[in-house]
């Protein structure tokens, strides 16, 4: 691995707020293109960054992995050493409105978005329409976008303000109303 890279990857490690990495990601040119209120929790660096592009107002979680090649050429040279296979390489595309969920997978030559949620663990395969939710290995359609937003603007008075999670830091009276919520739910 080139030297910059472990030095970027270092630097990447090193800085706490989601919003900063992606700053920094940006200012030093590791994706192709960076749009406005992009979020990247994740702390890995693809191999190929410059085959990434992030439109705007994107939320990435933690431990998500962008492939943008495979290495399959190294083992088929060996079993087929008639032939030269080269390494498969594409782009990926995250449009504007997306959040991707933590631990998923995006593979090479995939666009997501605008206005979808990649549902976390998922491993994405191929294009995400607009307007959609998907999950699953692979993964596949199980929501829409806009009933989404309607569902979490009948949430909106969920907890009040004052017990609102500051410097990711939760309130005890906060705890205390989620479990009694999870409990009641239950009963």
């Amino acid at each position: 691995m080139h030297i910059k890279r472990y030095w970027l990857m270092v630097r990447m490690a090193l800085i706490s707020n989601g919003f900063r990495r992606a700053e920094f990601a940006k200012k030093k040119r590791i994706y192709n293109a960076m749009g406005e209120n992009v979020m990247i929790q994740s702390r890995k660096i693809p191999l190929y960054g410059r085959l990434i592009r992030f439109h705007n107002n994107i939320m990435v979680a933690s431990n998500v992995t962008f492939l943008t090649h495979d290495v399959t050429h190294n083992i088929l040279n060996k079993a087929f050493p008639d032939h030269k296979f080269t390494e498969k390489i594409g782009c990926i595309e995250i449009m504007d409105d997306v959040f991707i969920g933590a631990n998923s997978t995006i593979l090479y030559n995939v666009r997501i978005g605008p206005q979808a949620i990649v549902a976390a663990g998922s491993v994405v395969t191929k294009d995400v329409p607009e307007n959609t939710i998907v999950g699953g290995n692979p993964a596949r359609v199980i929501g829409i976008f806009d009933d989404y937003v309607k569902k979490r603007l009948l949430d909106l008075n969920a907890y009040s303000e004052d017990l609102k999670p500051k410097k990711q830091r939760i309130n005890q009276k906060l705890v205390v109303l989620e479990w009694e919520k999870f409990e009641n739910a239950r009963e």
